[in-house]
């Protein structure tokens, strides 16, 4: 009877191991930006978190930036591997929807709070920033105070920006432009390109231009001033405060049609407007949570400059005018 019984649990343990397997071994795969992922971004730290709760693996793949995580999906359409994209924003959502690609996230996001009161059934906010020129106080002594003198101002004084064909900051600008300029963007394109040293594919490109030190403005977030404020305990970089207002973006995840485990997928997007991830965000992705932390944010985030306006334009009106936008931008910027 031993032996047989022997062989019948041993029999039994085959049959159940692959179950067993598969339900320690869940993969979910998220599509994000590089900085999301690198050593010092968020990542890492979410990575960690969740998968103390899920019994999974979470598989980040990364992209230069947001618009280019968009164009992948595009590329790849319902064979996509990802389950989760992470890292779009709310300019992005109508055309993220037009692909057919997602799926509702069915996440309670009755905690989220962020400017205009963005809600959205199929792409959860995770946090948010208002684009800014941050510039370097040893070089720039008289920074510029609006949009008008950033464009109408000392052409020697340059400044590096991003691509709105690949990124979402460089996507950011574009849309602040024509928040304030209107029609008579393409000639503010036109005086700004005199000042432009050089257009990255993405942030971390003209970010890491601008602290080796070889351009003196960058184009980021009025929160960049906080990591150099808390980690390097410097105030040498600082955002300027624009007299028209800033445009502000706010970061969103979304979970794909085919995503290989939706239930899993719900719990990371849960998990990732929790306090628990919140409070991972501002340090990390130097963002501002969209929903409560457990821990107060650091006092460096108190003397940040405050938008006295914030602006945003649809999604809609975006997705409808995105290409002649940047057809105009582009036409402009190799004007001679």
């Amino acid at each position: 009877m031993r032996g047989i019984s022997t062989f019948l649990l041993a029999a039994a343990a085959a049959a159940f191991a692959p179950f067993a397997a598969e339900a320690q071994d869940k993969t979910l795969t998220v599509y994000t930006y590089e900085s999301f992922i690198s050593d010092w971004g968020p990542g890492p730290k979410i990575k960690a978190e969740f998968e103390k709760t899920c019994a999974c693996t979470v598989n980040f793949v990364g992209v230069a930036d947001g618009v280019a995580l968009l164009t992948r999906l595009k590329l790849e359409g319902a064979g996509t591997k990802a389950d989760i994209a992470l890292g779009l924003d709310t300019s992005l959502i109508s055309e993220a929807k037009a692909t057919g690609l997602f799926q509702h996230a069915g996440v309670d996001t009755g905690m989220v709070e962020v400017p205009g009161g963005y809600s959205d059934d199929t792409f959860i906010p995770y946090d948010y920033g208002h684009f800014a020129v941050v510039y370097d106080t040893e070089t720039i002594k008289n920074p510029p105070k609006s949009l008008k003198d950033l464009v109408e101002g000392d052409a020697s004084q340059k400044i590096v920006i991003e691509d709105p064909r690949t990124s979402t900051p460089g996507l950011g600008l574009l849309l602040w432009m024509k928040s304030v300029y209107g029609d008579k963007a393409p000639e503010a394109w036109s005086k700004l390109k005199d000042r432009v040293l050089t257009v990255t594919p993405g942030w971390s490109e003209a970010y890491g231009l601008f602290t080796k030190g070889e351009v003196p403005m960058v184009l980021s977030y009025t929160t960049s001033p906080a990591y150099h404020m808390v980690e390097e305990k410097s105030d040498r970089y600082q955002a300027a405060s624009f007299s028209e207002g800033h445009y502000v973006q706010i970061e969103v995840a979304g979970i794909l049609k085919d995503a290989r485990d939706p239930d899993l997928a719900k719990s990371f997007l849960t998990f990732l407007i929790s306090p628990q991830a919140q409070d991972i965000i501002p340090t990390t992705n130097w963002m501002m949570p969209v929903a409560a932390t457990t821990n107060p944010l650091p006092d460096a985030f108190g003397k940040l400059i405050q938008p006295k306006k914030t602006l945003l334009l649809g999604s809609d009106e975006v997705a409808k005018n995105r290409q002649a936008w940047i057809d105009e931008w582009l036409t402009a910027m190799s004007r001679n």
